[in-house]
């Protein structure tokens, strides 16, 4: 078969800190059991013609619309969900349920430490059942979880559904980069993420204008939050089920003919990172916490969370706090979902057209210290710029999807990927936990100690993602070196199911 289009940079290899599994021959692959699901696919294909560059196009193309709209469903939903309870909040809830502030601020911060604790079960399930099967489940119960929380009228029984929300929507970001990762090559994975990921924003202008459309309700039967809990677990519910029956696994299960099959899969070689392997390799989940790029990633996420846990739970109640009514709130949370989808276009774009996702990230950190400076100390009657300060701080959301695309481009070995998609989101929610803490009953209504944690935590993420780029660069020129002494391409090394630290070929995105 011909040699299919290299990444440029993905050139030559490096030294192999960690053995491969047993009977994982690089080179020459034997056992298929332990390579990647693509490699038994391909090894019979002899007769299939390489693909044009035309004809990647349009194949891209029926991939995007097989699979994207249902993505971007699944996250716009697990993001409007799991923050219907601030504008809830602003609807009446906490008086209907009797729940005091602080109560709240432990709402917010209950539903990060179950999704916390499941991350790790729900990758090993992930690895060993139907991806997208998974995924639609997940989808379902969540949404039962949501319309349930319609019945709620006491703090118990909101920790309750909180808890067992936080458990379902644990599953959706590692699911969604998994699926990016088996369908898109390097350079199209940021953009792709960005996509569904703008299910962040088209979330946050969906509840505002829900919020506000059901503050108009006024049947005695339910209150206006009860109601829209109501509908919006419903509509959830029924979204599951699409993905559990339209969603393809993995491209050799899709609805792809046979020939579209096998150049969706070889398109993807210049990557290096695979496409699906049901074993449980404990040498890679090892490798992957032993790897100096897992700790630098994880305190890049937990520290860029910290703000969008705060923004993402108190937006509301900020905005509120800046001197305006239920109603008029709800409408000024449409241009942060405006922004956000603003940012991470651009930033995913550009990840995309350059293969850099490290300056982007910089890049979005640096408008979230600007707007934590300007509702930390603008004076209180300068509402406008607070205001504004507050829509500049959803640009920090926009760093996660990068730091997605940057973990589905940089680890191979399906096990590693697994660990790594666990331990990203885990450190997602240590920094959605932290975030909701820094409001306290004391320091309200300004939150002024809040808003200061966004500006320093800002500030590490952005020296935390400097230092890895500058890793990743002398990792890379390591890596060169020692081809230059080694050298020699190793067959189907690409669908060996070895990691990024074990294949010598393996090259890092920045």
């Amino acid at each position: 078969m011909p040699s299919p289009e290299k990444d440029p940079e993905a050139s030559p290899p490096t030294s192999t800190p960690a053995a491969p599994e047993p009977n994982d021959i690089i080179g020459t692959v034997k056992d298929l059991s332990h390579a990647d699901a693509a490699l038994d696919f391909l090894r019979h294909e002899t007769a299939i013609p390489p693909i044009t560059p035309s004809a990647e196009k349009r194949l891209v193309r029926k991939i995007d619309w097989m699979v994207m709209p249902l993505m971007w469903s699944c996250y716009c939903l697990q993001y409007l969900d799991k923050t219907l309870i601030n504008y809830a909040n602003v609807m009446g809830l906490q008086d209907d349920a009797h729940v005091t502030k602080d109560q709240f601020s432990n709402l917010a911060l209950i539903f990060y430490v179950t999704y916390l604790a499941l991350e790790f079960p729900h990758g090993f399930a992930m690895q060993k059942l139907p991806t997208a099967k998974y995924l639609g489940v997940m989808v379902f119960l969540w949404g039962v979880i949501v319309a349930v929380t319609s019945a709620c009228g006491n703090y118990g029984a909101l920790v309750a559904t909180r808890v067992l929300l936080g458990c379902f929507e644990a599953a959706v970001a590692p699911s969604l980069i998994l699926i990016t990762s088996m369908w898109y090559k390097s350079h199209e994975q940021p953009p792709r993420v960005g996509l569904w990921y703008l299910g962040v924003g088209t979330g946050t202008i969906i509840g505002s204008l829900i919020s506000f459309g059901f503050q108009h309700y006024t049947d005695g039967a339910f209150t206006s939050w009860q109601i829209m809990f109501l509908v919006v677990g419903l509509v959830t519910c029924m979204v599951g089920a699409l993905v559990v029956l339209l969603l393809p696994d993995n491209p050799m299960k899709s609805r792809l003919s046979h020939e579209e099959k096998v150049w969706a899969i070889e398109r993807l070689r210049a990557n290096q990172t695979g496409v699906e392997n049901k074993h449980f390799k404990p040498s890679q989940v090892w490798e992957c916490f032993l790897d100096p790029q897992t700790w630098l990633l994880s305190l890049i996420a937990i520290s860029s969370n910290v703000p969008n846990g705060a923004v993402s739970s108190f937006q509301a109640t900020i905005i509120k706090n800046f001197g305006y009514d239920s109603k008029t709130t709800a409408l000024l949370q449409i241009p942060s979902g405006g922004v956000s989808i603003v940012s991470i276009l651009t930033a995913t774009i550009l990840a995309g057209k350059f293969n850099q996702r490290g300056i982007q990230i910089v890049a979005l950190l640096i408008p979230g210290i600007l707007g934590g400076c300007l509702m930390a100390f603008l004076p209180a009657d300068a509402k406008a710029g607070k205001l504004i300060g507050n829509y500049l701080t959803n640009c920090i959301g926009a760093t996660l999807p990068l730091l997605y695309s940057w973990v589905a481009a940089n680890y191979a070995g399906h096990t590693k990927k697994v660990t790594m998609n666990a331990i990203l989101l885990m450190s997602f929610c240590l920094g959605n936990i932290i975030g909701p803490l820094t409001f306290t009953a004391q320091s309200a209504p300004d939150y002024t100690p809040a808003k200061i944690t966004i500006i320093v935590t800002c500030a590490a993420a952005a020296v935390f993602t400097m230092v890895l780029v500058a890793y990743y660069r002398w990792e890379n020129r390591r890596r060169e070196f020692a081809f230059a002494v080694e050298g020699g391409h190793m067959l189907d090394v690409e669908f060996a199911d070895v990691t990024d630290r074990v294949n010598r070929e393996f090259r890092y995105r920045l």
